[in-house]
């Protein structure tokens, strides 16, 4: 049992790592083949001896790949599109490890200090961001508000919600489905910068927006 377990969490870890000539999308089913793969194993042989690891382990890297994230064609062009539309501003554009776009707005562009109405700078952004949404409509959107850490988590937790409240309900003026779209607001704890000066604190007021384009479910 234990050799059955060692040699599908073998095969996980090459799934994870991917092949150099693999695609972005292919890299991403392996990715999530490769973790279901070695949850599965585990939790297969637990329940079942070495029968039942490689079972789990067949049924963990179905599920596995499924819920992966693919970097499509699509997805390329909507983060080289988001790249142009904000050159110069300060936001960073970006792809995950876990093949989502990810825009990274900071304050001098969304938000003023302690407030949730959104900046003209982030309405051009948000509206450009509304166009490539209209283009790949099997996306999903997460959207993170985060605050520095003056004040309390009484104001500050509620802040960063309702930032990212504001920028969800300007995609939907957009005509972005509201269904699409989640949020979350994580208030000041996860700072990318220490809270020690004006600029700092700056830094950690931003707005995190992701993307994904989930992969799709094999034919049965």
């Amino acid at each position: 049992m234990r050799r059955s377990i060692l040699v599908v969490s073998i095969a996980a870890i090459f799934a994870l790592g991917g092949c150099a000539n693999m695609s972005e999308t292919q890299k991403g089913t392996a990715k999530g083949a490769g973790i279901g793969a070695g949850v599965g194993a585990v939790v297969g042989a637990l329940a079942g001896g070495k029968k039942g690891a490689l079972i789990g382990a067949g049924v963990g890297a179905a599920g596995g790949a499924i819920a992966g994230n693919v970097w499509s064609k699509k997805m390329e062009a909507q983060k080289r599109e988001m790249e142009a539309a904000t050159a110069g501003t300060g936001v960073a554009v970006s792809q995950t490890a876990d093949n989502r776009l990810k825009l990274d707005i900071p304050s001098d562009v969304s938000f003023d200090s302690g407030k949730s109405a959104i900046k003209a700078n982030f309405r051009t952004v948000l509206d450009q961001f509304a166009t490539t949404l209209a283009s790949n409509t099997v996306t999903t959107v997460t959207i993170i508000g985060h605050t520095d850490s003056a004040g309390t988590d009484a104001i500050n937790n509620p802040l960063s919600v309702n930032r990212a409240a504001a920028a969800r309900d300007y995609l939907v003026s957009r005509g972005t489905a509201s269904n699409r779209i989640s949020i979350d607001g994580r208030g000041s704890r996860e700072p990318i910068a220490s809270n020690d000066t004006p600029a700092n604190r700056a830094k950690n007021r931003r707005v995190e927006i992701f993307v994904a384009e989930p992969v799709a479910p094999a034919a049965q």
